[in-house]
């Protein structure tokens, strides 16, 4: 058994306190702890009722912690364990601070997703699939993704592919209708848009050029692979020539009548 021989409140943290048993400092306690065991000078303390408290006090700063963490915003309850596990707090001092968060309503994955989600659509630069992704690293389990992801209407998704892929269509003006084509559909596909969102939205994207843009552009990438093959004659400079202007997406006859003319 031990005696509490004096209790002091600490001088940076009004709401905790130090403990001193028989004579000596012991640990200190968060004002919840110290008010719900009734510690008071003179208590006296078993050794068991000295790791029950330390135990406690564990949590109660864990669970203080977690409030810190969703003052900035919401959170996934997979993101609280891994923020209190960086925080060296073992397994069972992180699962009892989750249950009191669940007890008092402050986490919700399945609310948590939706906002997600909402956020996502708002800013309109992502696709479903990489949404889905995002909230499979934060442990969102796949029944509340699949819920979330629900309020991302078909049309919301097509709008939001056309919007990126006209940006898209607008930066790359240089290349061929045909590899501008192949380009935008890779990438709304690294963008998490379905192949049959993107067919959609492809018939509505400003990527298709006029026979005049398309003879400009193939008469730049014609200027350039000129100047790498020009050391070459004949029926290899042309063959180089087609080949090169053909893997840039060009058409043969286009390329034939920029090789006549050059010749």
């Amino acid at each position: 058994m031990a005696i509490i021989t004096k209790i002091t409140a600490q001088k940076k943290r009004a709401d905790r306190y130090n403990l001193f048993l028989d004579e000596k400092y012991a640990f200190s306690v968060d004002e919840a702890i110290l008010i719900r065991y009734g510690l008071v000078k003179g208590k006296e303390l078993a050794d068991f009722e000295v790791i029950q408290l330390q135990y406690e006090d564990e949590i109660r700063k864990a669970y203080n912690e977690a409030i810190h963490y969703l003052s900035f915003r919401m959170r996934a309850e997979g993101e609280i364990k891994d923020h209190l596990a960086k925080k060296d707090w073992n397994i069972q001092v992180i699962e009892q601070v989750m249950q009191k968060l669940h007890e008092h309503q402050y986490v919700d994955d399945l609310e948590f997703a939706k906002a997600f989600v909402r956020t996502q659509i708002s800013a309109g630069k992502k696709g479903p699939y990489n949404i889905k992704q995002e909230l499979l690293q934060k442990d969102i389990s796949d029944s509340n993704i699949e819920e979330a992801l629900s309020l991302y209407k078909k049309e919301d998704q097509i709008e939001h592919a056309i919007q990126l892929g006209n940006k898209y269509a607008a930066k790359n003006k240089k290349l061929s209708e045909k590899i501008l084509k192949q380009k935008l559909e890779n990438f709304l596909q690294t963008k998490g848009f379905s192949f049959a969102i993107i067919s959609v939205a492809i018939e509505e994207i400003d990527f298709e050029k006029d026979e005049d843009e398309e003879w400009q552009t193939l008469l730049k990438h014609g200027e350039k692979a000129q100047r790498k093959y020009q050391h070459l004659d004949g029926f290899e400079y042309r063959q180089k020539m087609k080949q090169a202007l053909f893997r840039k997406g060009f058409e043969l006859d286009m390329i034939d009548r920029f090789l006549d003319e050059n010749e």
